[in-house]
């Protein structure tokens, strides 16, 4: 029995490894990594284990000192990071309670580009999974908050960058009802956006009703206009065939067709 659980945690293991592998390709860990040089320009950058440690490759790359970490309690304490960057943290998850995890994260960096497993991805069990806001709360404890005017979401959907601050509460509220009241207003603006955006449909697809109905009306009156040829040319040939009798009749011929017309039925009678 403890083999087979054994190896169903080890194929459960490899395989959550080749999903971050496939989300954290060569390709995207370049681009993540110059996204955090160019955005947030870290003097150094603490990894707690990006895809294995390939970020800091990329961030080398780049110039910046970088390095990797496995288990944050063992870093001395006089190598803080400028920036730290916890991105699905499995390790350190499986290690440390949710807690202990945000307090060892605070220890290490006066910044932390932090993004929680979300819910089934992952070894973190599912009463492991929190709500982004219990993530913040977790953070609060030790002076850190949400960033809310920086977007995170380059390195994963759920991402967000957490930033050490002495501001006064009142600041802090101050800064997320700004940012409360800009979101509400973008909101506002997309649902008026829709509701255009709806109307114009509605309006573009009255126009095809009235226009496939003014084609209908055209072809009717063409047919119409057809018929109205055909009984004008009929009434021409009428108009001529009587002209021609007229002449007949007003001719010396006629004259005498009428004549022994006459003549016939002065006869019969």
């Amino acid at each position: 029995m403890q083999n087979a659980e054994a190896n169903r945690g080890s194929v459960a293991g490899e395989h959550e490894a080749s999903l971050e592998r496939d989300r954290y390709s060569a390709t995207a860990l370049a681009e993540i990594a110059c996204r955090i040089v160019t955005d947030l320009s870290p003097a150094s950058v603490l990894d707690t284990g990006c895809a294995d440690g390939a970020l800091v490759e990329k961030l080398r790359e780049l110039d910046v000192d970088a390095r990797a970490s496995g288990n944050l309690s063992e870093e001395p304490r006089d190598r803080r990071a400028d920036l730290l960057v916890s991105v699905e943290a499995r390790g350190q998850a499986q290690a440390l309670d949710a807690e202990r995890l945000i307090e060892s994260l605070c220890a290490s960096a006066d910044r932390v580009l932090f993004s929680p497993s979300p819910a089934g991805v992952g070894t973190e069990a599912a009463s492991d999974v929190r709500n982004p806001e219990d993530w913040s709360a977790l953070f609060a404890r030790h002076n850190f908050f949400r960033k809310v005017d920086f977007d995170a979401s380059f390195v994963a959907p759920e991402a967000c960058l957490y930033e050490r601050s002495d501001a006064s509460l009142p600041e802090i509220v101050r800064a997320y009802d700004r940012s409360w009241w800009r979101l509400r207003s973008l909101v506002q603006q997309s649902e008026a956006d829709a509701r255009a955006a709806a109307e114009n449909l509605r309006l573009r697809q009255e126009l095809l009703i009235v226009r496939d109905d003014l084609i209908g009306h055209e072809a009717r009156l063409g047919e119409a206009l057809g018929k109205i040829e055909l009984l004008e040319a009929e009434v021409r040939r009428y108009e001529d065939a009587m002209a021609d009798a007229q002449r007949l009749l007003g001719s010396r011929t006629g004259r005498l067709l009428r004549a022994w017309h006459r003549l016939r039925a002065s006869l019969r009678a």
